[in-house]
């Protein structure tokens, strides 16, 4: 049909449908539609509505006041918008009859395919046939009837519900799963969707006879009711089945209430509240249970000994601003092992970090105090584990000047600590090594660390860079003296340190180009000129009680780990560093050199409570040589090695090493890791392991994955896992064992198997713990 033609029938379709004050040539925005809120499932129609119609070929029977129009219909009224081969309208009805092809797309966004509509005007009323429906969270409905009522229900009969997420992009895609159900209701007032005489298939199978499912529709992210429970079993609580209910109570509230029952320990009750604020939210947990079969729990352990557990724990995150938050997260249990007893995820694991915080972050300057306790989760009431854990409290403040300060650039740390303990914290091993982690009493620091450095770029290239730093410590102990120490310790209340350090950094980087690659070299030098570590080793050491030396702390200005120790005497840092580009999308990287201690005295040398230096590679005037080497490859293969060697004989004393890959189908990882003893330091054998990882996607959705520990020294694995898991984010399925076992035992002590199955818009079933990261 000609363009005039087709406008010609848009003008006279206006003039025959003024019965529904249809306007056509160019569609007109309401003033409803910025004022109304729209229901998304069938929202009012406007009384001023308009409607723009365009059609091929029209035709008007003036008698019995009936308009038909055909070929390539299109409708826009209302914020409806419908396809269809023919519409027939009815003056006198005021009803729209629409066949073949027929898509009518909803105000809220809604899509419904169907081959035949008889409805009225407003959308509100009507039979539909063989229909379908696609909502905006791309599930879908299918009927062979279907019935609009009251501009509120849409009824299917003989219908199918299904969620199918990967159909936006692949329409013969077919979900794993379906409700059948003899009649589905959609309520646009209640905004749920009831499926009765329901039957749930998987795969194709019937599984489950359901005769009322009733879930919120897609524009409900919240509504109160049951999950899907949650299964269980482990050898001392027995089989358990967890029946949560979900409770909106408002849109910034709600709260989940678990109901737990334990075939040998009996009843667990838990409860979530959950609130958000404008500027952060909440969360209260809490957990209570009489235990029926103490029994059951082996050993003279906490488990065993009490019958009423439970815990109560708070987290808070929230911003006073875009730069400043403030927050905490607590635990309080009646013993240290009840979370970890009844697997309360949340709050799962070895130990337990209770802290409150506040921070703040600038352009040019940060800041963050924090308070610590930690909960050691032991299950021997006797161990000391549950008592010699500090209370500690640190405050950070990082600035850095806006402005250069003598053409340099100008930096200042604060670090403030204070850390109490009731009992005396230590490891002895009679002969071999005396280490005391922490003393019983309280131990204050402040420490004010100030830095300028400015580079220089002389004629030839050498990048030149002076640096010169003042510290200064005050020191406030009230610590007992560690029983049976044989190393010089300082029990004064109070004390004062300084540090003042000169220095310079010398660089001469060196480009090499070819016409494929790139290649800098770059010799570095490094001296620190400074006095003797004040009480070097005579001073409680909280913070700095454990460093790696390797390639990546060579460099650094004080390679101690906190603020506790401090380096003294003078240093000198010499090393080389690499980078390459190859043309053909390889990149390398590599670092080498080593540390001479040049004059005073060696501060990693110099015992102190917990033999920080000990065995480090720095305790002699020659450092143990340090290197590290990577590369990463176009096809997704990455390799980085580091390592350290004796500087006498060049054994190798520590070393790192992975090998991965990572594509569109595989991602693996190989690391060995080789630390020789460091009797001194509490570590009185070699530690090489083998770790391997790997994930592998054969199918579309469907993947298996599996990790190894293997103890070269034991010849054991200590850790192993395997999985499988289909996830099309529609539906979710996991399957995991995981075997844990210590290096001196062949049999495992520890083994799980998990499963979870989870159905977008309907819920997950859980059994045991299926949570595993094969890459990790």
């Amino acid at each position: 049909m000609a363009a005039s033609n087709r406008k010609h029938i848009r003008l006279l379709a206006a003039i025959l449908l003024s019965g529904v004050a249809l306007q056509a040539l160019t569609p007109i925005a309401p003033a409803w539609a910025q004022e109304t809120k729209i229901d998304s499932f069938n929202p009012k129609m406007p009384d001023d509505a308009k409607m723009l119609l365009s059609a091929n070929e029209l035709v008007y029977n003036k008698d019995a006041e009936r308009v038909i129009v055909r070929g390539a219909v299109q409708i826009n009224y209302g914020g409806y918008q419908m396809v269809a081969q023919q519409v027939e309208y009815s003056q006198k009805t005021g009803r729209i009859i629409a066949t073949g092809q027929i898509e009518l797309i909803e105000p809220g966004g809604n899509k419904v395919y169907a081959d035949q509509m008889d409805v009225t005007d407003d959308f509100g009323n009507g039979f539909i046939e063989r229909l379908r429906v696609e909502t905006t969270d791309l599930t879908k409905l299918a009927a062979v009837t279907g019935e609009r009522r009251n501009g509120e229900e849409m009824i299917l009969n003989n219908a199918v519900y299904t969620a199918c997420t990967p159909c936006a992009t692949n329409p013969d895609y077919k979900s794993l799963w379906h409700v059948k159900a003899q009649r589905i209701v959609q309520n646009g007032r209640t905004h749920t969707i009831r499926m009765e005489n329901a039957r749930f298939e998987l795969f194709g199978k019937p599984i489950l006879y359901l005769p009322v499912l009733e879930v919120p529709d897609q524009t409900i992210k919240r509504k109160s009711g049951f999950l899907f429970p949650k299964f269980g079993y482990t050898q001392k609580l027995g089989a358990g089945i967890s029946v949560p209910y979900y409770w909106a109570i408002s849109p910034y509230m709600d709260a989940t209430v678990t109901a737990t029952g334990l075939t040998r320990q009996g009843f667990l009750l838990q409860g979530e509240f959950r609130q958000r604020f404008a500027n952060g939210e909440h969360i209260l947990s809490m957990a209570g249970i009489s235990q029926l079969n103490r029994s059951s729990f082996t050993g003279n352990t906490v488990d065993a000994r009490e019958t009423n557990r439970g815990m109560i724990g708070s987290k808070g995150t929230f911003e006073i601003n875009p730069r400043w938050a403030f927050g905490w997260d607590v635990l309080v249990q009646s013993d240290n092992n009840f979370a970890k007893t009844y697997e309360l995820s949340t709050f799962d694991g070895t130990t337990f970090t209770n802290q409150a915080y506040l921070s703040g972050l600038g352009k040019r300057n940060s800041f963050d105090a924090r308070a610590f306790y930690f909960d050691i989760q032991d299950a021997d009431p006797d161990s000391l584990a549950e008592n010699k854990q500090a209370v500690a409290q640190v405050l950070d403040y990082s600035y850095t000047h806006p402005e250069p300060v003598l053409g340099g650039e100008l930096t200042a740390d604060i670090n403030l600590t204070n850390v109490n303990r009731n009992r005396e914290d230590d490891l002895i091993i009679p002969g071999i090594v005396d280490r005391f982690r922490g003393l019983e009493g309280t131990y204050q620091r402040l420490t004010a660390d100030l830095e300028w450095k400015r580079n220089f770029i002389v004629p030839g290239g050498l990048s030149l860079t002076p640096i010169l730093a003042a510290r200064g410590d005050l020191i406030g102990s009230s610590m007992a003296d560690p029983v049976g120490y044989t190393g010089n310790f300082d029990s004064d209340d109070a004390a004062t340190r300084r540090m003042l350090t000169a220095g310079i950094d010398a660089r001469y980087p060196i480009l090499l180009t070819t016409q494929y690659s790139s290649h800098i070299i770059e010799p570095i030098a490094q001296i620190f000129a400074r006095p003797n570590e004040e009480y070097a080793g005579g001073l409680p050491n909280e913070d700095a009680q454990s460093f790696v030396f390797d390639a990546t702390s060579l460099f650094d200005r004080d390679k101690f780990s906190g603020y506790d120790r401090i380096e003294g005497g003078t240093r000198a840092n010499l090393g080389v560093r690499y980078t390459g580009a190859l043309g053909n999308g390889y990149a390398l990287r590599a670092i080498a050199g080593q540390s001479f201690h040049l004059g005073g005295v060696n501060s990693f040398a110099s015992d102190d409570l917990v033999k920080a230096g000990a065995n480090s590679g720095l305790e002699t005037d020659r450092s143990d040589y340090v290197a590290m080497v990577g590369v990463d490859a176009p096809s997704g293969i990455t390799a980085s090695l580091s390592s350290r060697f004796d500087e006498r004989n060049l054994d190798l004393r520590r070393a790192d090493a992975t090998l991965g890959y990572q594509g569109i189908l595989w991602q693996t990882a190989v690391t060995y890791t080789s630390i020789q003893a460091q009797p001194l330091y509490g570590s009185t054998r070699d530690q090489d392991e083998i770790q391997t990882a790997a994930a592998y996607k054969f199918a579309d959705y469907w993947s298996v994955f599996g990790s190894v520990t293997y103890d070269l020294n034991s010849n054991v694995i200590t850790r192993n896992g395997v999985g499988i898991t289909y996830d099309d984010r529609d539906t979710i399925f996991s399957l995991v064992y995981k075997e844990e076992r210590d290096s001196n035992q062949s049999i495992a002590n520890d083994w799980s198997i998990g499963a979870r199955i989870s159905f977008r818009t309907l819920g997950d079933i859980n059994v045991g713990d299926a949570k595993f990261d094969a890459l990790n």
